[in-house]
């Protein structure tokens, strides 16, 4: 019988090529969904949805969609049409007739939502248990709580029940989940995900997550959901990427504020992360974390809690059915607080925002655990707040600040504490380059928009080099120009440069050159300083590609030495060492 259980994206799209039915496959991953544990979906998985989509694809190529029929679950506060959001809340379930848009999205891409996934209620919470569904178990140990709010999420992928899912992150709820069962959590840039379709709990600071067991089939499925929705007033254009310096600065907390004190395990574990992240050529740099700590602390011990009054308080005002009492309570306090209140919070984020701003010039990630730790399920049932709070001091800043996270397993994955990779807005790209870097160990080379081609005192380790370093280019490697060309040094220039020709057919060398990579808006600022004689043109390369490079206007080789035969501006300058 057909077992998906554990598969990705590559075994699905596997086993369409083999020839097996997109049908096959869908029942085999309800049945799956039938026998999951308690808590993982609120309500029974969507076979007649589910079915009626595998039916849709079934004459479609599979090669033409990314997702052709892969499964995933929604949290059950992103709308999927004709099935009721609950929100983790009996009394406030509706039917809406659309799709939330990040679903759409991935319908439109070939994916098939099979089931509505649990949370902690109104996503307002950190620890999975805030649900009148049942408490889905934490993969790695049934002690401990599952994380929240995107609980049933994290639990569905962690159980290899589906490759990925959906869930929401505010306040860590897409990064705690996926640390706590060990698996991989994208928390994108605020904004370049539309949330149209979705309950809103902190509306600005909401964002759809995404899970998956490696960071590929996470970063895969991310990509699809970056959309600037014109009917969406929360989502906004990129306005650049953000490109990490060629060995990337990581940074580290100098000390551990009161309350972020880490367990044995979490510290042992995060530890040996930073020397992976080491050994992968990433520079560590140790950075003080007080503010950011502080900040986070605003998100419910502040007028922001009135946020999500704001979002579902008449639910919560009315005593709806099924209400979980500690949701009651965060959600009910935002009705005791002022206008005045509101601009004070405001205040205060605006301090803090420009205290934490200067950390970012000196560093490109920083790098935390999770959570402290684990929190177990007894703790929780003594004291619905106080676990709650300490899952969300390393995660609660992220948003606020604007910046965009991954969340990727510690260790062997088996340990309930992933490392958390926190970056600027628009970060994400980088972000999951680097994640997949510490997963698999090799971190693989950014290759931006704009590619220039560079022949003499550009290129690695010469003078010049640092113009291309200080806009973020990234050295995408060493290669040779087709045999049309001729090199020659120029008389007078400081330092020294040489100028390469296009030259007749059959008059020319293979010069070695570099091919380095930098963001459109860097490359613009890079040519408008290349004073004359020398120019950007378009080079052919030997294997044929071609890209913008120097070249010298020939009225500037007069007297100029014919260098050619050295092959390379290298060769020459070691020539008259």
């Amino acid at each position: 019988m057909l077992d998906p259980t554990g598969w990705g994206l590559r075994d699905f799209a596997d086993a369409y090529r083999s020839g097996i039915s997109v049908t096959a496959v869908i029942e085999a991953t309800l049945d799956l969904l039938r026998r999951a544990p308690i808590g993982v979906l609120i309500g029974p998985p969507l076979d007649r949805l589910a079915l009626a989509d595998a039916a849709r694809l079934a004459d479609i190529d599979p090669s033409s969609l990314p997702l052709y029929g892969v499964p995933f679950v929604a949290k059950d506060n992103i709308d999927v049409a004709g099935v009721p959001t609950t929100a983790g809340c009996p009394g406030y379930a509706y039917t809406p007739s659309a799709y939330a848009t990040v679903v759409a999205q991935l319908r439109a891409a070939g994916a098939i939502v099979v089931g509505k996934a649990n949370l902690d209620q109104f996503a307002t919470g950190l620890v999975g248990t805030r649900t009148p569904y049942g408490v889905p178990p934490n993969v790695l140990d049934p002690a401990l709580v599952p994380g929240g709010s995107s609980s049933g999420s994290a639990v569905a992928v962690g159980l290899g029940l589906v490759p990925f899912s959906l869930g929401t992150d505010t306040a860590g709820s897409g990064r705690v989940p996926a640390a706590l069962n060990g698996i991989v959590g994208i928390k994108p840039t605020l904004g370049s995900c539309s949330t149209r379709g979705i309950v809103p709990a902190v509306r600005r600071l909401d964002c759809p997550s995404v899970f998956a067991r490696d960071v590929a089939d996470a970063a895969a499925v991310a990509a699809l959901l970056r959309h600037d929705d014109p009917d969406d007033d929360s989502t906004r254009r990129v306005p650049r990427r953000t490109v990490f310096r060629a060995e990337p600065v990581i940074g580290v907390p100098r000390r551990w504020p009161p309350g972020t004190e880490l367990n044995p395990v979490t510290a042992e574990s995060f530890d040996r992360s930073v020397e992976q992240l080491a050994a992968l050529g990433c520079r560590i740099e140790h950075v003080d974390i007080e503010r950011l700590v502080e900040i986070g602390a605003l998100l419910y011990s502040s007028s922001l809690v009135a946020e999500r009054t704001t979002a579902v308080g008449a639910a919560v005002d009315t005593g709806v059915e099924g209400l979980d009492v500690a949701v009651g309570a965060i959600i009910g306090r935002g009705n005791s607080m002022s206008a005045t209140d509101a601009y004070a919070t405001e205040y205060d984020l605006a301090r803090f925002r420009a205290v934490a701003a200067p950390m970012w010039d000196a560093i490109d990630v920083l790098a935390l655990p999770t959570t402290t730790g684990p929190a177990s399920l007894d703790e929780v049932s003594a004291d619905p707040f106080g676990p709650n709070e300490r899952l969300g001091r390393l995660t609660t800043f992220v948003n606020l600040l604007d910046l965009a996270a991954v969340v990727v397993p510690m260790g062997d994955g088996r340990i309930p504490c992933g490392l958390q990779l926190i970056g600027r807005a628009w970060s994400d790209l980088e972000l999951e380059r680097l994640a997949s870097g510490f997963e698999t160990g090799h971190l693989a080379t950014a290759v931006q928009p704009a590619t220039v081609v560079v022949v003499g005192a550009h290129l690695l380790g010469l003078p010049l080099n640092h113009q291309l370093t200080e806009r973020r280019a990234t050295l995408v490697g060493p290669a040779r120009t087709s045999a049309d060309y001729r090199l020659y040094a120029l008389d007078g220039t400081v330092p020294a440069k040489p100028g390469m020709v296009r030259v007749e057919p059959g008059t020319g060398v293979e010069i070695e050159v570099e091919i380095w990579s930098m963001g459109i808006e860097e490359f613009g600022s890079f040519v408008a300083a290349i004073p004359p004689p020398l120019s950007i043109g378009t080079i052919t390369l030997a294997d044929g590609t071609a890209h913008k490079g120097f070249l010298c206007e020939p009225i500037a080789l007069t007297g100029a030495a014919d260098i050619s035969d050295f092959g390379g501006w290298r060769a020459y300058l070691a020539s008259r060492s």
